[in-house]
């Protein structure tokens, strides 16, 4: 059976909620809610008041780790001060999940390129997730979303150069690239596995730029917002969004974005979550506007 998508055109915050209220997936106990913080400097990222009505509906926790990389969230002292700048902590409860550790170690069953996945130590406080996306471009993998968010963004800041570097945390930025693009797959069915199918992806469209929310000075939108999309299937959802990046024919900034997307392979990410099990590739998109 294809997986179910729920999309919409319409983006504000109050539409997000409606998508979610329209899925009918109850999220049990404590609800971890990953999201990006959004690098200091960065003018694209989805704010607090965007993401407010969902989060306030599902009573849930923003979650966030620490980065690998320099910047004014790699280390948790520059991360709250970040986290408290935009405001999340004004609006929700937050938990930097891997401010002190040990990691916490997620197995990785039928991993193609590594067999352990080092995420946030918090996470072993949480029932359910709530996975909230900004869809992108991104200067590595070539797009961002669910998976991204489910691998990178969920490993803690040894778990992201673990993965970034292919199981060599000293290869970060010299790895394989499509060994790292298997990894991000690898670390994201680690995280599936542990949910055991209590979790729920968003992505918006909006605001897309080549660049990530991680990058402190980063490209302005190239192409127009095109909407919000709802599932239970993190493959599915991603693979809808480039299915619509490539719709829109009449978009002069749409080549640009499959340039990013195309010359980091960003659809591998996809193929190998599908190949694990994680999800489909195949999917019905049901439009919700009415």
């Amino acid at each position: 059976m294809k997986a179910k998508v729920y999309f919409s055109k319409t983006i504000t915050p109050e539409k997000v909620l409606e998508l979610y209220q329209l899925l009918k997936k109850e999220l049990p106990g404590k609800v971890a809610i990953k999201l990006h913080s959004g690098e200091v400097g960065n003018q694209n990222f989805l704010k607090p008041d965007f993401w407010k009505p969902v989060i306030d509906f599902v009573g849930g926790t923003v979650v966030e780790c620490n980065t690998a990389y320099d910047g004014q969230r790699d280390t948790t002292e520059k991360h709250w001060k970040t986290i408290k700048l935009h405001g999340w902590n004004r609006y929700f409860t937050v938990d930097l999940m891997d401010e002190e550790g040990p990691d916490l170690e997620l197995s990785v069953s039928n991993g193609k390129v590594i067999h352990k996945n080092y995420v946030g130590k918090n996470l072993a406080k949480y029932d359910s997730l709530l996975v909230l996306s900004h869809f992108k471009g991104h200067p590595m993998g070539g797009y961002g979303g669910a998976l991204k968010q489910l691998s990178i963004g969920i490993a803690s800041s040894y778990g992201k150069a673990y993965i970034h570097g292919a199981g060599i945390p000293e290869d970060i930025w010299t790895a394989d690239h499509d060994s790292f693009l298997e990894a991000m797959a690898d670390a994201a069915s680690s995280v599936t596995d542990y949910f055991k199918g209590n979790a729920v992806y968003i992505n918006v469209m909006k605001n897309m730029s080549v660049d990530c929310d991680c990058c402190a000075v980063a490209e302005d939108p190239c192409m127009k917002d095109i909407g919000i999309l709802i599932s239970q299937d993190p493959v599915a959802i991603d693979q809808a969004c480039l299915d619509l990046v490539y719709a829109a024919t009449d978009d002069p900034g749409r080549e640009h974005l499959l340039e990013r997307i195309e010359s980091r392979n960003g659809v591998h990410t996809i193929e190998a979550a599908a190949a694990l099990g994680i999800g489909s590739r195949e999917y019905e998109l049901i439009t919700a506007d009415s």
